[in-house]
């Protein structure tokens, strides 16, 4: 499983962010979770689970929309929070050498991490790293709607993982739908640096510059790798 990608790569590295809005400049992350995978032996090994909650800015709260959505309080932010800098300096360590960044929904997730990375750390460390969406992935093969949740429903996961916009959770079952993913097709390694985005809507915020953005509709189409 996932032998195409390995033959590229060295190690997976898939993650996911809970933040406090959705303005990738202005908003915050509050958590980062993330899981490395590696070759060993001949087969597919977890090897670093992260999971933090990241502190904010001086003056700054969790909307309690967010607080609602999560369930992550401004309580459990003073008191497991840890500065961002370290959260930068942890994500710089897990995507060193020959490294794939992967997430459903990854130019979200990535376009946040870059900002973190702008103001704490060395966004430097993305650069040469490919990337690869898995929501694009997911609108190519299946009909709307294409959230995180209709995934796992979609590939029988109910019960093994769970959607509950809590990162460390669904960063485990963007793990499990991308080994659906691969049984079901093997052609992940098509759509590095390939990001697809609702035609009706444009790409959100500004642009991945080594990534290829191309339209995709409510239901599937032409691979956009084809496009």
């Amino acid at each position: 499983m996932l032998d195409t990608l390995f033959l590229k790569y060295d190690r997976l590295f898939l993650f996911d962010t809970e933040t406090t809005g959705l303005k990738f400049s202005q908003d915050q992350i509050i958590e980062f979770a993330a899981v490395v995978l590696e070759m060993v032996d001949g087969q597919v090994r977890v090897i670093r689970e992260y999971d933090e909650l990241v502190t904010l800015l001086p003056g700054t709260t969790v909307p309690q929309m967010i607080q609602d959505l999560t369930g992550i309080s401004d309580e459990d932010i003073r008191q497991r929070g840890i500065p961002k800098a370290q959260v930068c300096q942890d994500i710089a360590e897990m995507i060193r050498g020959n490294t794939l960044l992967l997430a459903y929904n990854a130019h979200f997730d990535l376009s946040f991490l870059f900002y973190m990375l702008k103001g704490y750390g060395d966004p430097a460390i993305l650069k040469g790293k490919d990337k690869l969406d898995l929501l694009t992935v997911y609108r190519d093969r299946h009909g709307y709607p294409h959230k995180l949740c209709t995934a796992i429903e979609q590939y029988g996961l109910s019960g093994q993982v769970v959607n509950s916009h809590r990162a460390v959770d669904d960063v485990i079952a963007t793990v499990e739908v991308m080994k659906c993913m691969e049984q079901e097709k093997a052609d992940l390694e098509k759509y590095i640096n390939i990001f697809g985005y609702i035609s009706k809507f444009g790409v959100d915020g500004k642009p991945i510059g080594t990534v290829t953005y191309k339209p995709q509709e409510f239901e599937p189409g032409t691979p956009v790798y084809e496009l």
